[in-house]
């Protein structure tokens, strides 16, 4: 028989990274790197993360045991002098420091670029932040709601008559997260060309302005009545059916995207009747009578489960998906059998479901699951491996450097 060949390595297996990072910007960032194989080092400061300390009783815990699985813990003192030369030793052997501080903390800490660089040439300092670390906005406090704003994504989310929305996930933080993964692979590619190390920059502003694409584009068009908020409906009116329909027990979202998907869609709602009425045989005619076509399609739905609809348009290559609430998304069997959510009993917080990485690698070994950490509870190994042995870990924890 053939041998079975031997699975690689993950991606990352042997890069160290040393994270600073806080929240969820560049928690996300790092827990990519780690599921890829990377060691990940959470560097806290005394008392622990910010994320790790908010209120458990409103579930907030959630988040931090999300966002940093498969990480080590340290406790450090950065503020001190002690911990940052207990710093910059760790970054003689590291090959990635990522933080989301506001622009400048790590130069006012004694760590910026140039100090890493003198200790390790070789070093990526990956900086994750609101609005960049130059430009006029540098130094405006970011959140994902204060980006959502400034990047133009609240005043597009919403209906027509009501005000700019907050979308509901953190979209600024995360898309800002997979563009931080994205620019520190990108740097470690090029120091495998170069030998030399660098410094990325990654603007939640920058990473989240792409997505709104189709909003842009209806300011380019001849069109001058496509309101600001579309509601559920395509972002630049120019798709129909786009939008989330009743059903007898909740919602469903239909998107025809072409002339075969309304012939489809009309196959399934039986209304052959309708394939050549010029009110609805294109797609300019459906943009044009878009509350005709609405109303059509919602007197129809509106009879049917979402189960009997999602069979039904499943049958007929109707692009849709039912509208489900959390529960239900964490409780999808499909999802646990790809590994997508899984459950764990944390030490911690008890029985949650957790998600894996939305990166995957063909013939790779897969990375074993650990639970986010307790707080500082590898500083015996790591700072043990600096040489300090248990004696002189115990006087910097009593100084309160660690």
């Amino acid at each position: 028989m053939p041998a079975v060949p031997a699975l690689a390595p993950l991606p990352l297996s042997g890069i160290r990274v040393l994270d600073l990072t806080q929240i969820y910007n560049g928690p996300y960032a790092t827990f990519l790197m780690a599921m890829a194989g990377a060691e990940v080092i959470k560097v806290e400061p005394i008392g622990g993360e910010y994320l790790r300390r908010r209120d458990g009783r409103a579930g907030a815990f959630m988040p931090f045991a999300m966002l940093n699985g498969c990480k080590k813990s340290i406790s450090l003192n950065l503020k001190s002098d002690k911990g940052r030369e207990i710093f910059l030793s760790l970054v003689e052997d590291a090959d990635v420091v990522a933080e989301n501080y506001s622009p400048g903390v790590m130069d006012r800490l004694g760590i910026g670029y140039d100090v890493l660089r003198q200790r390790n040439p070789q070093i990526v300092l990956a900086s994750g932040s609101g609005y960049g670390q130059d430009g006029g906005y540098r130094n405006l406090m970011a959140m994902d709601l204060t980006v959502q704003a400034m990047s133009g994504v609240m005043s597009v989310t919403g209906y027509p008559d009501g005000p700019p929305t907050k979308a509901g996930a953190a979209l600024c933080d995360f898309f800002g997260g997979v563009h931080l993964y994205g620019a520190i692979v990108t740097a470690l590619y090029r120091r495998t060309q170069t030998g030399e190390g660098g410094r990325v920059d990654v603007a939640m502003l920058d990473a989240v302005y792409p997505t709104m694409a189709s909003n842009i584009g209806m300011l380019y068009g001849e069109r001058d009545d496509i309101p600001p908020r579309t509601g559920n409906r395509h972002g630049g009116l120019s798709l129909c059916p786009y939008n989330v329909y009743p059903a007898a027990d909740g919602y469903i979202a239909i998107i025809c995207n072409n002339d075969k998907h309304w012939q489809n869609l009309l196959a399934a709602m039986e209304r052959s009747d309708f394939a050549q009425d010029p009110r609805v045989r294109s797609m300019a005619d459906r943009v044009a009578n878009m509350d005709f076509v609405d109303a059509m399609i919602a007197d129809f739905t509106r009879t049917l489960t979402k189960a009997e609809l999602s069979l039904m348009l499943l049958s007929k290559k109707v692009p849709f998906a039912p509208v489900r609430d959390l529960p239900e998304v964490m409780r999808d069997p499909v999802l646990h059998e790809r590994g997508s959510l899984f459950d764990v009993d944390h030490p911690a917080y008890g029985r949650l479901t957790l998600h894996g990485s939305a990166l995957r690698f063909s013939d790779t070994e897969t990375q074993p699951y650990s639970c986010s950490p307790d707080y500082g509870r590898d500083n015996d190994e790591i700072y043990g491996a600096l040489g300090l042995d248990a004696a002189t870990v115990a006087q910097l924890r009593d100084e309160g450097t660690i």
